[in-house]
């Protein structure tokens, strides 16, 4: 089956590979979605062999005022009056051989999203990949202080069996759907089973957030046993973090609600550990 929208540049050698997948816009706050990719990319060294053309699936020229229109418009860069870059929305597919991984990059389509499925779709079907993996996040009433809330929806329910004692949670959700949900409904038909995972990070911070990224990929790397050193991930996590705490120290009523947040999750938390005491058992530690 070719695709006129789908360019494929090279034939990697590949054995049964994952494929692991990122969207800009929706649910890429704080560059959760495409910064775990981009990491990845960069760690694995990861080379590029194939591209979603841009033109038949973006709305580029969209009614309304400026603020509105921006992020529908391609990316120029012109210097002394002379354009030097001029980008479309980048889609675009990256292999490993050694760790038979495949990874995707790119921006939710405005339009025509059944035809862009069907190019990922289809680099599954010519690699033989049969697990696909979207990672993103929302932003959610959590603190910086605490861990990263992992939620989890899958594309069948013999897959929740490998996620229940992983500390992930089920996503329960109504409302607008993203294209990563469209791919879920319809990759059964397609022989894959799809996973999503979502990483809920704090509504009040709105700049890129390494620590959700770490979250997903410390996931991702236990789940496709893949070998990666994360300790540059973890000292921009913790710098991160310091740098948060230094900024909400100067405004006394963000702590305030954020300590209220803090209580909240903390209550959560050992709810679904079955209360604070049984938690206790089962790290073995005597109350006092």
């Amino acid at each position: 089956m070719e695709m006129e929208n789908l360019r494929i540049y090279s034939k990697p050698k590949l054995k049964n590979p994952r494929l692991v997948i990122g969207f800009s816009g929706w649910m890429d706050g704080g560059d959760v979605s495409t910064g775990t990719i981009q990491y990845l990319s960069f760690k694995l060294q990861a080379k590029k062999f194939a591209e979603i053309d841009a033109q038949k699936f973006y709305l580029f020229n969209f009614p309304g005022a400026m603020l509105e229109t921006v992020q529908f418009r391609p990316y120029t860069k012109i210097q002394d009056g002379l354009i030097t870059d001029f980008q479309y929305p980048q889609n675009e597919f990256f292999y490993n051989e050694k760790n038979n991984l495949i990874l995707f990059s790119g921006k939710e389509p405005n339009i025509n999203w059944d035809e862009y499925a069907n190019c990922i779709f289809k680099i599954a079907q010519e690699f033989g990949v049969k697990k696909i993996y979207f990672v993103g996040s929302v932003a959610g009433p959590t603190p910086h202080t605490r861990g990263i809330r992992i939620s989890c929806s899958v594309s069948a329910e013999k897959q929740k069996a490998e996620y229940k004692e992983s500390g992930i949670r089920f996503s329960n959700y109504q409302g607008p759907a993203s294209l990563t949900t469209l791919l879920t409904r319809l990759s059964p038909e397609k022989g894959i089973e799809m996973t999503n995972f979502v990483a809920e990070i704090p509504v009040y911070v709105q700049t890129r957030n390494p620590k959700g990224i770490k979250a997903v990929t410390e996931k991702l790397i236990q789940l496709l046993k893949i070998d990666i050193d994360l300790t540059d991930l973890s000292v921009k996590s913790t710098h991160f973090e310091k740098k948060i705490d230094k900024l909400v120290h100067k405004q006394p009523l963000l702590g305030t609600q954020i300590k209220k947040l803090e209580e909240n999750y903390d209550k959560e938390y050992f709810e679904e550990k079955g209360g604070f005491e049984e938690w206790l058992k089962q790290h073995g530690i005597d109350k006092l």
